[in-house]
């Protein structure tokens, strides 16, 4: 489970600062989905960095599996990224030079070494992640040769190798079309529930928020009226 409290966001601007985001909180459930909308400039991004403690925020709370990620200094927010939050950016950002499947097994070698048997293991996952997202006959591929659909595909797989608790995604329908885009958003859906993750999710395509188990809209950094979901 994932919990914000409270959290407020400043950056330096000029003599002052400017607020990004103001006095949020939110609870995020293993096996839902909740969905974060609202227009550009909004402070969704900023709100799922400090989510994904890649930005501390300057007030509040974030709680991760009962970790209080506010605490910890910066080498283990980075291990407790590793190992328990899978995190979807709005660009693939894959590895131009490695395979589909290669892409998912550097994730575990990523802070310690393997050895013979941990490399079966993690080839065994990545296989089966891929199956998963419906990509098991495209995992020799490299990335120029994959869709841009499916190249998200692989993205959202590489987020979950490590089996993490929580899952961020940024925007990932923003570079697809409808169809494809309706895919993905099925796809995150069923991973969530499947693997029981707690799942946040930006997106300003607000045709999939009825699809969602719980949605907030920001305004100028903070919580607007409340968008139905279901």
């Amino acid at each position: 489970m994932i919990r914000l409290t409270d959290i407020t966001l400043t950056f330096p601007d000029g003599d002052g600062r400017v607020t990004a985001v103001d006095r949020v909180s939110l609870t995020g459930r293993p096996g839902t989905v909740t969905g974060i909308t609202g227009p550009s400039g909004s402070g969704k991004s900023s709100l799922l960095a400090v989510a994904a403690t890649l930005i501390r925020p300057d007030t509040g709370q974030v709680l991760i599996d009962d970790v209080d990620a506010t605490l910890l200094d910066r080498a283990e927010a980075a291990e407790l990224r590793r190992t328990s939050i899978g995190i979807v950016f709005q660009q693939s950002n894959l590895i131009p030079s490695l395979t589909a499947r290669e892409q998912l097994c550097v994730m575990t070698e990523l802070g310690g070494r393997a050895g013979r048997r941990a490399r079966a293991k993690t080839s065994a996952r990545a296989d089966g992640l891929l199956d998963a997202v419906g990509l098991a006959d495209q995992r020799g591929r490299r990335p120029h040769e994959l869709s841009g659909g499916q190249r998200q595909r692989v993205n959202i797989a590489r987020a979950l190798m490590n089996d993490p608790g929580v899952l961020l995604i940024d925007e990932p329908t923003s570079a697809l079309d409808q169809e494809r885009g309706a895919s993905i958003m099925e796809l995150i859906l069923r991973l969530t529930d499947q693997l029981d993750t707690s799942t946040l999710l930006v997106t300003h395509d607000l045709v999939h928020l009825p699809r969602m188990h719980a949605v907030l809209r920001l305004v100028d950094g903070r919580i607007a009226d409340p968008v139905p979901a279901r």
